[in-house]
């Protein structure tokens, strides 16, 4: 039996599209980069936002720190809040934590930030820590954040946790560390893409995330 939990937590815990996407989208005007449908910015979503500035919009890495700092301005003050728990996952924290399951969250998300987020919503409670990246950049890969988990909780032994996440830098950032993931399709990834970063199991819904946890308790 697995002891340990690491929840991602946009798209996993909580939908933050509106407030990332509008965020995004403020970034990127900043630069004379206009975009009408904020949907087309949901892959920012997720992964670190360095990476996404770079990626998605080209822009160099000096730019992306200057995109970051606009984007934290809105998303401090109204985005973080723009934003909404998944439907079940309340329900479905308290009764893993009443199974025995002992309850993290590994976020991309600056750890100040998840931190706010967290308390907005009452989900403190159900976890026994909340790791995220640092605003220094030196902690901002997925595998990176989990690391830091492990070792400040003194969780010697990473098999027996498991990473849930709803992208494939979750999937990818627990196999580097050689912890077993399960991908959920409910928040912004595909199942291709999830099955291609090697996820070992896929939940299409939060009630069948809840089930299969469950199931595992002995």
């Amino acid at each position: 039996m697995k002891k340990y939990l690491l929840f991602d937590l946009d798209g996993t815990l909580t939908d933050p599209e509106e407030g990332i996407t509008k965020a995004v989208q403020l970034a990127l005007a900043h630069f004379g980069i206009q975009v009408e449908d904020r949907t087309s910015l949901r892959p920012f979503i997720g992964p670190p936002l360095w990476d996404q500035f770079q990626e998605y919009a080209g822009l160099s890495a000096e730019q992306s720190d200057e995109a970051v700092k606009v984007f934290r301005q809105y998303y401090l003050e109204k985005g973080v809040y723009e934003n909404r728990e998944y439907d079940g996952i309340r329900q479905m924290l308290g009764a893993l934590k009443c199974a025995g399951y002992r309850l993290y969250v590994a976020t991309s998300k600056p750890e100040t930030t998840a931190g706010i987020v967290m308390k907005y919503f009452g989900f403190t409670d159900y976890f026994a820590y909340v790791a995220g990246a640092d605003l220094e950049g030196t902690r901002v890969r997925k595998a990176d954040v989990i690391r830091y988990l492990l070792e400040k909780e003194g969780i010697a032994d990473p098999r027996e946790a498991v990473m849930i996440g709803d992208r494939k830098h979750d999937i990818l950032g627990a196999k580097e560390v050689g912890m077993e993931s399960i991908g959920v399709l409910y928040g912004y990834g595909s199942r291709e893409e999830l099955e291609e970063a090697g996820a070992g199991r896929i939940a299409a819904s939060v009630e069948e995330l809840e089930e299969y946890l469950l199931s595992q308790v002995d």
